[in-house]
């Protein structure tokens, strides 16, 4: 039997301390939700599988004024599509993102600052069973003094992509499943040659890359070796006599820190949310890993997320707010497997793909086809259908009538205020939406008054106007995308209500 529907644990359960998971975490707390995350691992792995992000997820970390935190953060002109190198800067301000960040280094990152904002992280229990109801989820977990259960309103699966939240809350799963299978080891006492960008072989493509002295990153995929059984780790002997059998190397006599599989099944789940429970990240999506684009997708899935679930939970949200997420994130993770899956199909398929990837040499080379994929696998090129619901009597402004800022990731950039300069970034550090009053303009401070207990009025003039393509006010979601921007305050209040509720 459930729980009294009165003794709620926590506003929101969320299943799997990995970066998504954190990072929603985060993203609750700073909207005023109460929190506990319930991971099975009792501390980190130190494992990391991801050495980067994109630069959308970098700007993510940024508006949380998260990236002092990482150190020294090295980003890259340079990437590729399928293997095939070429030059972000077609696309302006792109950058193909963060490089040399271990995956554990970026948990370590955001669950001291989960922690910080007063997350209650529970390693070492696990998540077992839910059930949920009109009003809330029970969750049975089992922790250090055997089987509880724990009522939260919400639940989010976090738990990666053999999610058991996702099974059984029921979503559905459609996809593909694995064609290849490949090793991933953290090789030690080999001295293996770089292959930084993967060099295809007769037999497959392998990849190899220094991690720190002594320690070298590898990547084996043998074309008709089957995919391997997920349920069991590989050990080095596998992955060595691979590499040598591809290579013609001899690594057996080193070791590894750790071996790991992975394969190139693709699979997302239908919906996003059902009910009370709702999915982020590899929960919601799996497929071959291409450039960091899984950590990065699954921490701006968060990030969408997090407002509007804490919004809901503080009552102001619109009603149709949390459906957004599914609607926004789940077009985002489609495309994303579409451009994983092309992705795989020009680097790892054998001579069959060669026509294929002379074609995409020859594509990339067009400026048009280099600031398509940069967007793409960048995620700089997210745009979402945010357009306010017209009035009775008006149509919806057509796609080339909209502002072009609209929909988009506000760029970062420096205003000039009264206080001094202050970046757009550091104005999205509490999560809370922002007007920028880019004309000092007291109607339209006036048109925002209702909304002050959600809506952050900032008075400043731009460094770089272009960027604001004639608007002289925009309205930021707490997510860092652009809801409204123009120079008429009468046409603000109908973005404020869609997305920050009514006025108090």
């Amino acid at each position: 039997m459930a729980k009294d529907v009165d003794t709620i644990d926590a506003d929101v359960i969320i299943v799997g301390a990995g970066p998504a998971g954190l990072m929603l975490a985060g993203e609750l707390r700073l909207g005023g939700a109460d929190v506990i995350v319930t991971e099975r691992l009792e501390r980190p792995t130190g494992q990391s599988r991801g050495l980067g992000f994109t630069a959308r997820a970098l700007e993510s970390f940024d508006q949380r004024g998260l990236v002092p935190r990482f150190g020294g953060l090295e980003t890259s002109p340079l990437g590729h599509f399928g293997g095939v190198r070429f030059d972000f800067t077609a696309l302006e301000d792109a950058h193909f993102g963060a490089r040399g960040i271990p995956q554990s280094r970026t948990e370590t990152v955001l669950e001291d600052w989960a922690r910080e904002l007063g997350t209650d992280i529970r390693r070492g229990w696990e998540f077992l069973d839910l059930e949920q109801d009109a009003d809330g989820v029970t969750a049975t977990v089992a922790g250090p003094d055997g089987e509880q259960r724990l009522r939260a309103r919400w639940l989010v699966g976090a738990d990666g992509g053999h999610s058991l939240v996702r099974k059984l809350a029921g979503f559905a799963f459609p996809g593909t499943d694995a064609t290849r299978g490949m090793y991933l080891a953290d090789v030690v006492g080999c001295s293996i040659p770089p292959r930084f960008l993967g060099e295809r072989v007769p037999a497959g493509m392998v990849m190899a890359a220094p991690l720190a002295e002594g320690v070298d990153r590898i990547i084996v995929c043998e074309h008709g070796a089957p995919p391997a059984d997920r349920s069991q780790t590989p050990d080095f002997a596998e992955v060595a006599a691979a590499w040598q059998r591809l290579t013609g190397e001899d690594i057996s006599g080193g070791g590894a820190d750790w071996v790991s599989s992975f394969t190139d099944a693709t699979r997302q789940a239908s919906e996003y949310r059902r009910g009370r429970v709702l999915l982020v990240g590899d929960a919601a999506h799996i497929h071959l890993p291409a450039g960091g684009q899984g950590l990065s997708t699954g921490v701006q899935d968060a990030v969408n997320l997090g407002w509007k679930l804490a919004a809901t939970l503080a009552g102001w949200a619109p009603a149709s707010l949390l459906d957004t997420y599914h609607d926004e994130r789940h077009a985002v993770g489609a495309r994303l497997l579409t451009n994983t899956l092309a992705q795989g199909t020009v680097f790892l398929g054998g001579v069959e793909s060669e026509p294929l990837r002379d074609l995409f040499t020859e594509l990339i080379a067009l400026d048009p086809v280099k600031r398509h994929l940069a967007g793409m696998v960048s995620h700089l090129d997210v745009r979402y259908d945010v357009d306010a619901t017209p009035a009775a009597g008006e149509d919806a402004a057509a796609p080339g009538d909209r502002h072009p800022l609209l929909g988009r990731r506000l760029p970062p950039r420096d205003l000039i205020t009264a206080d001094g300069p202050v970046g757009t970034a550091e104005l999205l550090h509490p999560a809370r939406g922002v007007l920028l009053d880019l004309a000092d303009d007291p109607e339209l401070r006036e048109a925002a008054a209702g909304w002050k207990d959600r809506v952050t009025t900032t008075t400043g003039v731009p460094r770089d106007p272009a960027v604001f393509a004639g608007a002289t006010a925009v309205l930021v979601r707490p997510d860092g995308y652009v809801a409204w921007a123009g120079t008429d305050p009468a046409e603000l209040a109908p973005a404020l209500r869609q997305w920050f509720g009514t006025p108090a």
